[in-house]
């Protein structure tokens, strides 16, 4: 049997978690963000740039957008941008009572219980930064919808193990996909591509512990509890996608609601850039038997497959 093949057992996955996390709290002393001090706060929002990549619009492609003047375009995509960064906010706030749950009197002396914390600063820092940005951008404080809202109030008081980190995979990675793309582009207006850049970076390691707490949490776990919490994911992720995008920004940027939402809907391109960002995502799913055929109808649903 050579080293690859050793089985992992309760003690060698602890240790790896061990490591993990001690590399994590390492990582993140030595690159970590203030946002209060590296976004440019004070310059006025300039209108010629975008909020985020066009490409990246539910409306980009349509024969809408073909209509739209470039400073609705423009518009259009700050206003999406800023939903983007309210949705981000909501679901920060579940990850971290999640998390906090999660190692609730656990051994503090442990690095997992350490990075846990250090997480939680981070996404309270993000949150701020998300809703600087959003002001910044003139847009209005959006919201998820009610239903999401509730749902979203009780996944978070009840979600444990594989749902709960495997939801926050979904989250972060679908949102790192497209702010890996906002932060190069130079038509992103630039206080916009700095946050994008604090973002992506330490939610690197966020994104690292989530795949290595969704591994260990399914360690052992029999079928039904597998196939259950792979529905409880999928039906997670769908409100997560599906509330990005609040309906109210096709009327702040001055376009009319019921044709956008039309358009957006059956907009084959967003529909593609999303499936296209979630290849990896997917694949990690489906390497831990959570691509199950009652979840692939959420994922179909929100576009992620």
């Amino acid at each position: 049997m050579t080293s690859t093949d050793v089985p992992r057992t309760a003690a060698t996955a602890g240790a790896g978690r061990h490591e993990t996390a001690q590399r994590l709290l390492d990582s993140s002393a030595m690159l970590s963000y203030d946002p209060a001090t590296e976004v440019d706060w004070e310059t006025p929002l300039d209108k010629d740039f975008h909020g985020a990549s066009p490409e990246w619009s539910t409306l980009y492609g349509t024969s809408y957008w073909a209509e739209m003047s470039t400073e609705q375009q423009k518009e259009l995509t700050r206003q999406e941008a800023a939903s983007v960064a309210s949705t981000g906010i909501w679901f920060e706030m579940i990850l971290q009572q999640m998390v906090l749950r999660d190692f609730y009197a656990k051994d503090p002396t442990d690095p997992a219980f350490q990075w846990a914390l250090t997480e939680i600063a981070d996404e309270c820092r993000h949150s701020i930064m998300f809703a600087r940005g959003a002001e910044k951008l003139g847009a209005p404080p959006y919201r998820p919808r009610k239903l999401a809202v509730e749902l979203g109030r009780i996944f978070k008081a009840t979600a444990t193990g594989e749902a709960a980190y495997a939801a926050i995979l979904v989250a972060e990675e679908v949102l790192d996909v497209m702010q890996r793309d906002w932060m190069r582009d130079e038509r992103v207006v630039p206080f916009v591509r700095t946050i994008n850049n604090i973002h992506v970076v330490e939610e690197s390691r966020h994104m690292k512990f989530a795949r290595e707490e969704t591994r260990e949490q399914l360690e052992g776990a029999g079928f039904v509890r597998r196939r259950i919490n792979a529905l409880v994911i999928a039906i997670a992720s769908y409100f997560i996608v599906s509330s990005m995008i609040n309906r109210d920004v096709y009327k702040n940027a001055g376009l009319d609601t019921k044709r956008a939402l039309r358009e957006a809907k059956a907009n084959e391109h967003h529909k593609a850039m999303m499936r296209s960002s979630c290849a990896g995502l997917m694949e990690f799913l489906g390497s831990c038997g959570l691509l199950t055929r009652p979840a692939l109808v959420f994922y179909k649903r929100a576009n992620l497959i």
